[in-house]
């Protein structure tokens, strides 16, 4: 078993990483592997829709190196520093152009959001990445606070003892999440067949 732990932000070994390393802890501790991978210069989305033929999009960058660790993730933690009250622009680009290439690599396992701030903004950015998981069938990994930490620099963040154990919790539960429907899966339980979409437009 193994979670994927994604930096969205554009530094490599900032405060997000800081915060990834501490949710990598808990996951370890449960004896499921962890990989971060650093999601850095993703470009937004063209809205081309040559990935819905392809399963890859067509700026080939880390969008495309993240498809190919899908298949043998069975989580996710998507990290990212907060920027004007919102997860970052990097993050965002990326996050949009995965899930339109390949959401349904990352169904029904479960995800989790973790974003880092100097000081304001955290709740907004959190709910943000969510509606990622919510809108892609995926159970969404929590912890004992919203799951964020504080600080201008690393050595901040490390300071910050609440936030910190909130990351642990989280590797932890997120880990129990991936054991449990690992379980399932060896008991014959398999995930609810998908209805066939029904989309309804507004404006007819």
């Amino acid at each position: 078993m193994k979670i994927l732990l994604v930096n969205g932000s554009p530094k490599a070994k900032g405060c997000t990483y800081t915060a990834l390393c501490e949710v990598k802890k808990g996951i370890e501790e449960m004896g499921v592997e962890a990989e971060i991978f650093h999601a850095a210069g993703a470009a937004g989305c063209l809205g081309c829709g040559a990935c819905a033929g392809t399963g890859k999009c067509v700026q080939d960058d880390c969008v495309n190196d993240a498809i190919k660790l899908l298949d043998e993730a069975d989580g996710f933690v998507f990290g990212t520093p907060v920027h004007y009250a919102a997860a970052s622009g990097s993050i965002t680009g990326f996050l949009d152009r995965l899930f339109y290439a390949a959401g349904s690599k990352m169904a029904f396992k479960p995800g989790a959001a973790v974003v880092s701030c100097r000081r304001g903004g955290a709740s907004a950015a959190f709910d943000q990445m969510i509606k990622y998981f919510t809108i892609n069938n995926m159970p969404v990994a929590s912890s004992q606070y919203w799951n964020m930490v504080h600080g201008n620099i690393p050595e901040e963040v490390l300071k910050d003892e609440e936030g910190l154990q909130t990351m642990r919790t989280l590797g932890r539960n997120i880990a129990w999440l991936v054991k449990c429907i690992a379980a399932a899966k060896e008991n014959g339980l398999e995930h609810p067949e998908l209805e066939k979409t029904v989309r309804t437009n507004f404006i007819r």
